[in-house]
This record gives structure tokens, sequence and C-alpha cells, in this order.
């Protein structure tokens, strides 16, 4: 298999972008890359620290200085933060210089995902299963629009969901092709 464009993974926090990811880029035999990595590596601090020091709004705009650092440098998969494609401007260059796949997990996946972690700074509040689901109601029309969607189930291995994600890709020639033996 040929990949011809960097797929870019988004979604929920917990919905498995990061994990899948790692496995996808193995199977396809290019490199994996994490925005909010690159993010943490380049500020020296976690995102929960960035946060906590210099709000969202200057996360964001740090993301999206990175994501198209990301796109640019090669091609690849690409695990985003979950706010990352809530931005218009990163929804289009995504689609301009890559592919989005949504990893699409319901509310209890990600809840059991996510409840005993604390690197999830905008879970940090009084209700933080409360919080997840006004997260999802408020984000699942943005992430919609993703050019791709695969289910990520309870009941999927990691590899599972990264074989659902190589055949959306393959519906699509202009980013993965088979090559012939």
């Amino acid at each position: 298999m040929r990949l011809k464009k960097t797929v870019v993974l988004v979604g929920m926090m917990g919905a498995g972008k990061t994990a899948v990811g790692t496995v996808l880029a193995k199977r396809l035999a290019v490199p994996f890359l994490d925005s909010d990595a690159a993010i943490e590596k380049a500020a020296n601090m976690s995102i929960a620290e960035i946060f906590a020091r210099d709000g969202e709004g200057f996360f964001r705009a740090k993301e999206s200085q990175v994501i198209s650092r990301l796109l640019d440098d090669e091609r690849g998969i690409l695990s985003t933060g979950g706010g990352a494609f809530l931005s218009e401007a990163n929804r289009e260059m995504i689609s301009e210089r890559g592919v989005s796949v949504l990893l699409d997990a319901d509310e209890d996946l990600l809840w059991n995902r996510v409840r005993h972690k604390d690197s999830r700074p905008l879970l940090r509040t009084a209700d933080p299963r409360r919080t997840l689901q006004d997260l999802i109601a408020k984000r699942g029309p943005i992430y919609a629009q993703a050019d791709l969607k695969v289910r990520a189930l309870p009941h999927y291995a990691v590899t599972d969901t990264a074989e659902k994600v190589i055949e959306a890709l393959l519906t699509r020639p202009d980013v993965l092709e088979l090559e012939e033996a």
C-alpha cells in the first residue's frame, strides 16, 4: 500500500487516535506524528500545564502552527488533540493537505477510557462525566465534517480499528492505493 496524503485522525479524547495511529503507521510503514506530543516537546511542558499557564486560546494557536508544520514535514499518520478539528482553519488546512478520519466512539467507551486520567484539562470539573457529555454534544456536528468516519467499538482491539481505517482509506484512491506486486 502507498500513502499519498497524510491521514489526520480526529475525534474526542479517548477515541483512540494515538493508539490506532501508532498501529496504522506501522502497518502502512509511514511515520506516526502526534500534534499534542510535538506541542509538549516544543514547550517543554504538558498540555495541562500549557492550559493552566497560558490558557486554551494560546494553546489552540500553537496547535494550529504545529499541525501545519507536521502536514508539511512528510506523509504519515497524524494524531491530533480532541479540540484541533473544531477550528475551521484547521479543518480547511487538513482537507487541503491531507485527509481527516473521525474515530467515532460512543460516550460510554470514551468515559471508560478517560475517567481515571488526570491528563485531560477540559475534564477537570466538578462533574467530568457531564462535561464529557456536553463536549460530545457540542463537537459531534463538527467532527461529522471529517472526510471519512470509522466507528471505534468497545469489542475492537486497536488493530481491528486500524484495519477499519485502512478499509475506509482504500475507498479513496487519492489517499491510499494498493501497489501492484
